[in-house]
């Protein structure tokens, strides 16, 4: 495996104050990585500078061996899947409009192929094609997340980062959507970053996990080796806070 996302040496302040110093990450090709950690840590503001939302002060980051800062910001957006909590779907546009938006931007002149990809993931995120004509505001929250999640991934990027993408809906809808995104993940091989404060959800989902603490990194591991071993404190106590789902893990690893 190659790194696919690697952080050099990031610096990023804000008013004055450090949110991370000297920070180096690779993350493989086809990881599903999700970052936990303490509020303000820094697990936003990382995944915002992969698609250069945000950018370092100091530091370099490089997107499939090439420096970010080479390539052009929008294209680069655009190669980039982006899922975010809630719903963002654009208000007068059909489901299907919203999902072919970045396809129509890359297959100008192939029609057919972006409505290939809008059946597809129609069908993959779980929602009748006959949805496909509806309006944002007739769907349910979790119909709403589906789509985004769907057009986030209607381009076949090869990264897609999501930002608590599920932190607004239902217990039930929340988790059909871990099992549908984990199997997404299975069957495209693509790398998800995803940025949550729910432990148990990063422990399902994570292939591997980054813990951060006021953006240092405390422990960057697979699921089964940061419940064997816990890196400090830091660690332990946050495996212990959520003991219910340690304990689970902890059975089966």
């Amino acid at each position: 495996m190659s790194a696919i996302i690697q952080f050099q040496n990031i610096e990023k302040t804000y008013d004055e104050k450090t949110i991370m110093r000297d920070f180096n990450l690779n993350i493989e090709k086809g990881e599903f990585l999700t970052i936990i950690g303490s509020s303000g840590c820094g697990k936003t503001t990382l995944l915002k500078m992969v698609n250069g939302l945000i950018r370092p002060d100091n530091g370099n980051i490089w997107i499939r061996q090439r420096n970010i800062n080479d390539i052009n910001l929008i294209a680069l957006i655009r190669s980039i899947g982006y899922c975010i909590q809630g719903s963002v779907l654009f208000p007068h546009m059909t489901v299907e409009e919203n999902i072919s938006y970045v396809p129509n931007l890359l297959n100008r002149r192939n029609k057919q192929k972006t409505q290939q990809a809008v059946a597809k993931w129609l069908k993959i995120v779980g929602l009748a094609d006959d949805l496909r004509l509806r309006y944002p505001s007739e769907l349910s929250g979790g119909q709403q997340q589906r789509v985004g999640i769907a057009r986030a991934l209607a381009s076949s990027p090869e990264i897609l980062l999501m930002d608590e993408p599920f932190g607004a809906v239902d217990e039930i809808t929340r988790s059909q959507l871990q099992t549908e995104i984990k199997e997404i993940h299975k069957k495209t091989s693509v790398t998800i970053v995803f940025v949550t404060h729910d432990v148990a959800e990063a422990f399902y989902l994570g292939t591997k996990i980054l813990i951060l603490d006021s953006g240092i990194i405390q422990q960057y591991d697979t699921p089964q080796n940061i419940i064997s071993a816990p890196a400090n404190q830091f660690v332990e106590k946050m495996l212990k806070t959520h003991h219910t789902q340690y304990d689970i893990l902890k059975n089966l690893s």
